[in-house]
């Protein structure tokens, strides 16, 4: 006869090991997964690790987090865009470019003819420019941010689209649901009130089954009347732009393009719309663009790229790497965060060893410490294989820009790390024209001329603490 209490002991005993099995299974499952996606092999260790080591946390935040491509979006986004160029505007570039061959192939329109490029080198310029446009507008608005801010910028820019919604224009704002999270609701609701339409992007809350909460739209786009654009790594918010001049303000770069590329980027916002609000409004733009005479001095020849889960390939990245195989005396890469894969980084330090002019142009301090931290080992690499790395002093350095030689340029939302390169939606810009490379380096050399280099070796306790800290947030880049 069993002694009283046994069988409660025994049950009670078989949790801990019942737990252990299930846990065992859940990371089993994950890790399969994990191994089946295309994923850097730096984004596929960190997510092991968490998984194995705390597998009843680590499974969760893979499944709620742990996303990169969405097939069906890829799908859905492909049947929705409009890919047929007006013949007059698809360029063939004169020499071949590599890179547009490569971006093309990646998955990306081929590059375009008949743009007229003008940079937005501050945010008070930036700021009137889109009070501008919009105040102009005629017929629409399409506008997508990842961050609206509750401050004096975002109210101008929503009391501003309310007028024009007012006045019969069609305003539609696409906002990420996360960087965006307090200004998505009663913020905008005079826009609502006026008939322009708001949507949130990929809610986190409630959770859905579309997708994983960890991708984000990092996007920023602004289309009007479907023939003129911004693009850049502004967001909509004081830090960024504003009418007056205020030193806490980022500094950041982009470019008004008006022409045939502006129906390209609203294809890209018109696919991400469509998702998002679960409409299935077809792009007229192209049509529109092709009526319509360019401007005289429209003669940039210019490659939309977008970048993220919605696309099968990665034209943003595939490009990235074709510009610095392809540079024959200069790289120049000015970026607010430096977390490079090692295929990126093993190509820079190639280049910088060939005798290449390699120049870095970071932040002193960015606004995520960790992100600082996490790049000291690839800049000591860089360096160390003979590039120069420049640091930013008057403030943040927001902007995102590469420049080749003075055949290629890159500008547009994605930061230089593995979340802008492999997980968020992204958005870029490639220039081939030299008048419009001319002036990308007039500017990066105005940034390099308030840049300093790095400091000098610190003191040894704080060589310890600095590398216990680098060591840890080097383990978690791929996740950042």
């Amino acid at each position: 006869m069993l002694p009283e209490g046994l069988p409660d002991a025994v049950s009670t005993s078989l949790v801990p090991h019942l737990l252990t099995v299930g846990g065992f299974i859940l990371a089993v499952f994950a890790i399969a997964r994990l191994i089946s996606e295309r994923r850097q092999p730096g984004n596929t260790l960190a997510w092991v690790l968490v998984v194995v080591l705390v597998p009843y946390l680590g499974v969760p935040l893979y499944l709620l987090f742990g996303g990169r491509k969405l097939r069906r979006i890829a799908q859905r986004k492909t049947s929705l865009s409009h890919t047929g160029h007006p013949r007059a505007f698809v360029s063939e570039l004169s020499p071949p470019c590599a890179t547009a061959q490569t971006i093309t192939k990646a998955g990306a329109h081929p590059a375009t003819g008949g743009n007229q490029v003008t940079l937005l080198t501050d945010g008070e310029t930036s700021f009137r420019t889109f009070i501008e446009l919009i105040q102009t507008s005629q017929h629409e608005i399409h506008i997508t941010t990842f961050i609206l801010g509750r401050d004096v910028t975002g109210r101008a820019l929503i009391d501003a689209l309310a007028q024009r919604a007012r006045a019969g224009v069609k305003v539609r704002l696409l906002l990420d649901a996360v960087g965006c999270f307090f200004s998505s609701f009663g913020f905008c609701d005079p826009l609502r009130e006026a008939g322009g339409e708001v949507v949130r992007f990929l809610p986190v809350l409630p959770l859905t089954s579309r997708s994983s909460a960890n991708l984000r739209n990092h996007r920023k786009i602004a289309v009007f009347d479907h023939t003129t654009a911004i693009v850049g790594g502004h967001n909509l918010a004081r830090e960024y732009m504003g009418g007056r001049a205020w030193k806490k303000r980022f500094a950041d770069f982009g470019a008004v393009i008006r022409g045939p590329a502006a129906a390209e980027l609203n294809d890209v916002f018109l696919a991400d719309w469509n998702f998002a609000s679960r409409q299935s409004i077809i792009n007229r733009a192209h049509d529109v663009a092709a009526r319509l005479p360019g401007p005289e001095s429209a003669q940039s020849q210019l490659q939309v790229v977008p970048s993220g889960p919605d696309l099968a390939g990665d034209p943003l990245y595939e490009g990235i790497i074709s510009m610095i195989q392809e540079a024959e005396e200069s790289i120049w890469i000015v970026t607010p965060y430096f977390i490079p894969d090692e295929v990126l980084l093993r190509s820079l330090i190639v280049k910088a060893r060939a005798g290449r002019d390699v120049t870095l142009m970071l932040p002193a301090r960015s606004n995520h410490r960790i992100a600082d931290f996490a790049r000291r080992h690839y800049v000591r690499e860089l360096q160390k294989a003979g590039a120069s790395v420049r640091l930013y002093t008057p403030g943040m350095l927001h902007s995102k820009a590469i420049i080749v030689d003075r055949r290629i340029g890159l500008l547009g939302s994605a930061n230089f790390d593995h979340r802008s390169l492999f997980v968020n939606f992204e958005i870029g810009v490639v220039l081939y024209s030299r008048t419009d490379l001319d002036a990308m380096r007039a500017w990066a050399q105005t940034v390099l001329a308030q840049c300093r280099p790095p400091p000098q070796e610190r003191r040894r306790r704080e060589r310890i603490l600095g590398s216990l800290a680098e060591d840890l947030c080097r383990l978690l880049a791929p996740l950042l």
